[in-house]
């Protein structure tokens, strides 16, 4: 096993998400105080922009094909195509109809939509006098913004490049009327491991091996559909984690999935419930009794416990998966 294996376990600390949003913000102008109150009269509205964000990058970078986990270094057209992404995805997350002269029609106005990869909203001539629904995304830190503004020219930077494209400034940003400011986006998961990590897990040439590689180092953690296909580099990426089972038993590690005694022996433990089309992966003692402060679970073979580093390994346990 991997002296870099990453192991997040019942005692690890939980990381809580600070709301920087402003709950309340007054506007003068009628049309971007309709929008705002069109998005926040949805349910859960921070989560499905970060599916929004998420979905995005992800079809962007393909990873079942390309393997790829880092949207920094693609193409600099796939980037600029990102943004497009971004609008089509939105548009079918919240069925908005399209504009007469912008990207949508939103409480019966045009809304225009942009996205940054850093925060830097590159606005063209003809968005100038219409509001903008400005996305950004930062996967190495995890966060995300999405706001809106009425874009006009004392908003906006004087310079343009060759494409009569200009940016917002700094000090304009203070206008925005944020619907989510530094929110949390769904976990990449390769990208937030250490590289020589990734690169233990990628370097077999089978995709079964490479998933082993997953399971076997990055344990008590949930493994999503989109990592496990993008180190499988198959469609099949969760048929191989399943397929893993027999071959890591050996080693004491179980791949915990949502059915049957999977979500059981994880709550148990006190390790995050896989959902259907997520599996966790997590290496098991025998002890002897129920150890005050260690969870455990009683099985057919015995008491088991989240193994420690230096617990001998033995055997994993038979769970009805």
């Amino acid at each position: 096993m991997s002296e870099d294996l990453v192991l997040f376990g019942p005692d690890s600390p939980v990381e809580v998400e600070v709301d920087a949003t402003p709950a309340h913000t007054s506007t003068k102008d009628p049309a971007l105080a309709e929008i705002v109150n069109w998005f926040r009269g949805h349910r859960d509205l921070k989560q499905q922009f970060g599916s929004i964000l998420r979905q995005s990058i992800d079809e962007v970078l393909d990873g079942q094909r390309t393997g790829r986990y880092d949207i920094d270094l693609t193409e600099k057209t796939e980037k600029t195509y990102l943004g497009t992404k971004v609008e089509i995805v939105t548009r079918a997350a919240f069925q908005l109809p399209r504009g007469a002269q912008m990207d949508y029609a939103i409480a019966g106005h045009d809304v225009d939509s942009k996205f940054s990869l850093r925060g830097s909203w590159s606005i063209p001539t003809e968005a100038v006098g219409h509001l903008c629904l400005l996305t950004s995304a930062n996967d190495h830190k995890g966060t995300f913004d999405v706001g809106l503004i009425r874009v006009t020219p004392e908003v906006l930077n004087k310079g343009r490049n060759k494409d009569q494209k200009t940016t917002i400034t700094a000090a304009a940003k203070e206008r925005v009327v944020w619907l989510a400011r530094h929110a949390r986006l769904p976990l990449n998961l390769l990208l937030s491991l250490p590289d020589n990590l990734v690169g233990t897990i990628v370097a077999p040439r089978s995709g079964q091996q490479r998933i082993n590689q997953l399971l076997r180092n990055v344990q008590c953690q949930i493994i999503d559909r989109t990592t496990a296909m993008t180190v499988a580099r198959q469609a099949d990426g969760l048929k191989r984690c399943r397929d893993a089972r027999p071959q890591l038993a050996p080693e004491g590690i179980v791949v915990l999935g949502h059915q049957n005694q999977s979500p059981l022996v994880a709550r148990a433990l006190g390790l995050p419930v896989p959902t259907k089309g997520t599996f966790l992966s997590v290496r098991l003692t025998t002890v002897d009794s129920a150890v005050p402060g260690r969870p455990t679970v009683t099985l057919p073979e015995g008491i088991y416990a989240v193994a420690k580093p230096d617990d001998p390994v033995t055997p994993a346990p038979t769970i009805r998966y």
